[in-house]
């Protein structure tokens, strides 16, 4: 695997990660405050979790389906950091 592919892929596993463990923390603090803000934040979490669940998917998955509907998900999936970011700018203008 080219140098590009491999730092893609332990990007992605860190955004994965990263986001993951900030959407569980941000769910359990939304369990103890019930601030609805909390719980937009854990849900743009979640975006960017999945976004790099994806695109960290995409090479394992290659033998499996086509090259095209891969790079159709990875890149579609972009969509998710814009509704990351969009739910970040909602919690915070909650009153």
């Amino acid at each position: 695997m080219p140098l590009a592919q491999l730092l893609e892929q332990y990007v992605s596993l860190g955004i994965f990660v990263l986001a993951a463990g900030l959407s569980v923390l941000s769910f359990l603090a939304w369990r103890r405050e019930r601030d609805r803000r909390m719980w937009i934040v854990t849900l743009g979490y979640a975006m960017f979790a999945v976004y790099g669940l994806i695109v960290f998917l995409e090479y394992p998955l290659l033998p499996y389906f086509p090259y095209a509907t891969l790079e159709l998900l990875e890149h579609g999936s972009a969509i998710l950091i814009l509704g990351g970011l969009l739910a970040f700018f909602v919690a915070l203008t909650r009153d």
